[in-house]
């Protein structure tokens, strides 16, 4: 399954788009069409697979480093910067993963979006809760807040494009946090 895997990432870094065919994953793996098939429905479940693997990779990195935080608000600062910059839509920089596929995924299969950032969800949840715990942040609903909070990062991380002839500057890691900070606290953060 793996080479299947290693495959498809391969073909999505060379052409820079999720558009390629099974035959062209099976050809690059030297697997048999019969194998894909006994691990995978068609492509989408590749895709679904892939995504599902980046999104555990990013929460197993984003708990690491915050596990070596000692203050509880700081790492679940250092979480929110680090799934921003994790989910920054550069220009130049090629996603087709999280552009391309994850749109098709949210707009036709919500529920398999929901499955696939579980890990990102626990983390954030304890997280939360670990600050909750500290009486650093108000009591509340840990999973709930830690979906706000995700759903925040990630779609101003995404939408962050700035056009060449504005003379807006992109929003930073620094101000998602204070906003998230401010929503999750409910008291305004001043600078």
């Amino acid at each position: 399954m793996q080479r299947f895997l290693d495959a498809a990432q391969e073909l999505i870094a060379e052409k820079r788009t999720t558009d390629f065919t099974v035959q062209e994953v099976v050809d690059r793996s030297k697997q048999s069409l019969r194998s894909f098939y006994q691990h995978f429905d068609g492509k989408h479940e590749l895709l679904l697979a892939l995504f599902e693997d980046a999104l555990s990779k990013s929460a197993a990195e984003i708990r690491e480093s915050a596990g070596s935080q000692s203050d509880p608000l700081q790492a679940l600062r250092l979480g929110v910067e680090m799934l921003f910059e994790q989910s920054l839509s550069n220009p130049g920089v090629e996603r087709p993963l999280f552009s391309d596929f994850a749109l098709q995924l949210l707009v036709k299969h919500p529920t398999q979006v929901a499955t696939a950032h579980l890990p990102l969800l626990t983390v954030f949840t304890e997280l939360v809760q670990q600050a909750e715990d500290a009486g650093v942040l108000p009591a509340g609903k840990p999973r709930r807040q830690a979906s706000l909070l995700m759903q925040t990062v990630m779609f101003v991380a995404q939408g962050n494009g700035v056009p060449s002839d504005s003379h807006a500057a992109a929003v930073t890691a620094e101000e998602v946090w204070q906003f998230c900070l401010g929503g999750l606290s409910g008291v305004p953060v001043r600078n």
